[in-house]
This record gives structure tokens, C-alpha cells and sequence, in this order.
């Protein structure tokens, strides 16, 4: 059985640092702001991110060079024979489209998952795949389980502005004005490839409320029986604001005190269209 290597980026929340205590390969994201480079992690922090974000730069998210991510399989196969690459949902950004494109020059030997996963739930796909290729499967098949489970996952997002989604068109200007004035949180959701509207919620800790609610709900469609430890995964998500994170967290694991629950900064090519403050929960489905 050949050597599998796995590839994430930086959406994935996982830092460089935790990459090569994982083993797992992380791709730094970049980004324009001002019209300069930089890359996630590497040139950029979260705390330079939102520094920047604070004073209104012009911040825009890009997607890795092809040389680069060609690079950096070419260096890998030089000691694996397969390559599991995991990028942002298809949805949200192009990478996945450009990275497949790629591949086919590899005769084979690197196959690009289009599970439509995002931050944490990326994350626990990176994992997911490493043990899956510590257990001894090929990159084919890794591919496969990870592309038929997409939809095994949810993601909630609330936001503490309206500022950045008005910037990025998702709500008018009107809507935005009336929402400030009325203290307007509204949960958003992830599933696949989508981010949707899910809720209208008057301040944070309601938004909050309904978010432990939907996930609550999740369970019941998904596990009708009940469920263990042994079926899912909790994880929660934030931007900038790590003190408001951890009381979150504190709620999260309240709430569900018997799951596995993990916490990560919210990737900087999400948090640069919701802005600072705010909070995700997310749930995926063990296997």
C-alpha cells in the first residue's frame, strides 16, 4: 500500500504550527489588502487581519498560485506516492476548480476533494483523512468516503455588525441601517456549498440560543434514535474577540458536555465578509 500524504489550507484553521505537529500540509491562503500580498500565517496574522480590518483597508481574498500548489505537490511525491488535497468548498471559492484542473497532469496521483467543507468542518476533514490513510487506504478511496459524507455536517455563523455583509451585497444598505438601530443578529448557514440565510435574531445571546437550538434539532433529524460521543463532533468557531469565544464555548459544551468539542479562529477568507465578533458553532458526523 503506497504512502498518502494530506493537503489542507488555511481555511481549515489549521496554523502552520499545527500542521507539522499533525502531520497534515497547509496551504496559506492570500490575500490583497491595499493591493499587497500576503499570505495567511505566514506574512499575515490574525492580528495584523483585523488591524487592517479595523481601518477600513481594502482587503481581498485570492486563491493560491497554481505554480505554488504545483510546487508543493511535486516536493511531497518525492517521498509519497498519492496525495489526498482537501481545499475551501467549491462554492465559495475557485481554488477547488483551479486545484482539479491540476491535477490531471499527475497521472493519477493526486486527487482533489470537493467535499464542500469550510473551517472547522475543513479541519475535521483533514483529520478524518489522515487517519483514514494511517489505516491503510488508498487515496481513491479516501476521496470517495470524504465526497459521499459532504452533507454530514452544519455550520451556524452569527455576526456582531451588519457592516461586512452589507459591503459584500448580502444585505441593502436600508437593511443594514434598520438592523443596527434594531440590534439585528442574524444566523447565517453553512451546509455544502451555500452560505444562507438560516434567522433573524434581536441581540447576540438570542442568536445564540437559536444557533444551540438548530444544532439540537440537527440531532434529532440525523440520530432519531439519540445519540453518542461516539456519532459526532461539536466545534465552534469565532472572529477576533477571543474573550467573547471562550464564555461561547463554555455555553457549547453546557449544552452538550458529553461530545468531543474543539474550538479554532474563523479562516481569515471568511471572516474578512462578516467582520470582527463573530461566533459559529459547527457539528460533524463521526464515522
Amino acid at each position: 500500500m503506497g504512502k498518502v500524504a494530506i493537503i489542507t489550507d488555511s481555511n481549515s484553521g489549521i496554523t502552520q504550527k499545527q500542521g507539522k505537529e499533525l502531520g497534515i500540509y497547509v496551504v496559506p491562503m492570500p490575500f490583497y489588502i491595499d493591493e499587497e500580498l500576503f499570505f495567511e500565517d505566514i506574512t499575515l496574522t490574525q492580528e495584523q487581519f483585523y488591524e487592517k480590518l479595523g481601518e477600513d483597508a481594502d482587503i481581498k481574498t485570492s486563491q493560491p498560485a497554481p505554480g505554488d500548489v504545483m510546487d508543493l505537490w511535486d516536493q511531497i511525491l518525492k517521498e509519497y506516492d498519492e496525495i489526498i488535497h482537501i481545499p475551501m468548498s467549491s462554492g465559495l471559492s475557485s481554488s477547488c476548480a483551479t486545484a482539479q484542473m491540476l491535477s490531471e497532469d499527475y497521472d493519477g496521483k493526486v486527487f482533489v476533494v470537493d467535499n464542500q467543507r469550510i473551517s472547522v468542518t475543513q479541519r475535521q476533514s483533514a483529520l478524518d483523512a489522515f487517519r483514514y490513510a494511517k489505516e491503510g487506504m488508498s487515496a481513491e478511496d479516501i476521496k470517495r468516503k470524504l465526497e459521499q459524507t459532504k452533507f454530514d455536517s452544519r455550520i451556524y455563523i452569527t455576526v456582531d455588525s451588519l457592516k461586512y455583509l452589507k459591503k459584500g451585497g448580502r444585505v441593502t444598505p436600508a437593511a443594514a441601517a434598520i438592523g443596527s438601530v434594531l440590534n439585528i443578529k442574524p444566523v447565517l448557514q453553512i451546509r455544502g456549498e451555500k452560505l444562507d440565510a438560516f434567522a433573524k435574531t434581536r441581540g447576540m445571546k438570542v442568536a445564540k440560543k437559536k444557533m444551540l437550538a438548530a444544532v439540537e434539532a440537527d440531532f434529532k433529524e440525523f440520530f432519531p434514535r439519540g445519540y453518542t460521543k461516539d456519532d459526532v463532533y461539536i466545534q465552534s468557531a469565532y472572529t477576533g474577540d477571543v474573550q467573547e469565544a471562550r464564555a461561547w464555548a463554555e455555553e457549547i459544551q453546557a449544552k452538550f458536555p458529553e461530545i468531543e468539542f474543539t474550538q479554532a479562529p474563523l479562516s481569515l477568507s471568511v471572516a474578512c465578509h462578516i467582520g470582527e465578533g463573530a461566533l459559529a458553532i459547527a457539528w460533524t458526523k463521526r464515522y
